[in-house]
């Protein structure tokens, strides 16, 4: 008599990036089934894991990060849903229009986003956290 097979091995729901992630015990991302949720992306150099001093530069590795990520959790920009952002300098959101532009040029094809502005510690300028809903491909 044979036995039915066990549930299917369940793959791992941590996502992380080399030399960008917490100094915490916590994922940059996880995803279970289809949805992937990020914990707060933060701006620093990919080759180096430094958080460099300009707010721009950080806005530019974040959105490289978020990309990454994404790859990393088998998504894509189409499968964004929400994307939250804190800022610890209101000046910095033109330069997140630029590249949030540039992820998302059509404008009936946007994720959800909020952008909220507070102080944020050790010289970070800025914090993404996403959610996505992974499609069938």
């Amino acid at each position: 008599m044979s036995q039915a097979p066990g549930p299917a091995p369940r793959r791992p729901r941590s996502i992380d990036l080399p030399k960008v992630g917490h100094k915490a015990p916590i994922p940059l991302g996880s995803r279970v089934g289809n949805i992937l949720c990020t914990s707060s992306l933060i701006g620093k150099d990919p080759a180096d894991g430094s958080l460099p001093a300009d707010g721009a530069t950080q806005v530019a590795h974040v959105f490289t990060h978020m990309r990454a990520l994404l790859a990393a959790g088998g998504a894509s920009l189409q499968d964004v849903v929400r994307v939250g952002i804190t800022l610890a300098d209101d000046s910095l959101r033109d330069v997140i229009n630029t590249h949030w532009l540039a992820c998302f040029p059509d404008p009936a094809d946007r994720p959800a986003r909020h952008i909220s502005v507070h102080p944020l510690a050790h010289g970070m300028a800025l914090q993404l956290e996403l959610m996505a809903v992974v499609a069938e491909r």
